[in-house]
């Protein structure tokens, strides 16, 4: 199974791809999405959406998990973020992708253990679970953690199903 996970942007679009098979994981790739600063809205949302297409032709996902909206008290930023999820949603349903939301909270919980972890804790533990050796971004270690929160939600959800049918 192919996951890709997507920490969506205006300025910086974080994607992970992760192979899950036979309990074990394997980066596929990861990296940001960088539209051009300077363009309009319109624009970058293209790049957006054009960029996650290509990787979703390339690599064949089976689904893409994307952060839900984290809103501030800027009601703008919050909007432009909201399109940026629309246009990644848009890019999986376009694929006929199965798309999964996952809040910051839980993606921190199922990478770190604790829901409110910091920035730097989450990209430790994503290079250790997934031994990156080098450094990462950002953007690209939270579009991992969200692609490996969908992981484990699919691994406790088979559990349930084994228990249930005891």
């Amino acid at each position: 199974m192919i996951i890709i996970g997507v920490d969506p942007g205006t300025r910086f679009t974080g994607f992970g791809i992760i192979e899950f098979s036979n309990n074990q994981y394997h980066v596929i790739d990861y990296g940001v999405i960088r539209p051009p600063t300077n363009a309009p809205l319109e624009k970058r949302y293209l790049a957006i959406f054009t960029s996650l297409e290509h990787l979703i032709e390339k690599y064949k996902p089976s689904c893409l998990a994307v952060e839900t909206q984290f809103v501030g008290k800027n009601v703008q930023s919050a909007i432009k973020l909201g399109m940026a999820r629309g246009v990644s949603i848009l890019a999986a349903a376009r694929a006929q992708l199965e798309v999964k939301e996952y809040s910051p909270t839980m993606t921190k919980k199922a990478v770190v253990g604790r829901g409110h972890a910091s920035k730097e804790q989450v990209i430790k533990m994503i290079q250790i679970l997934l031994n990156i050796d080098q450094e990462i971004k950002e953007d690209a270690a939270d579009a991992l953690a969200i692609a490996l929160c969908h992981i484990h939600s699919l691994n406790l959800n088979t559990k349930i199903q084994a228990i249930k049918g005891r």
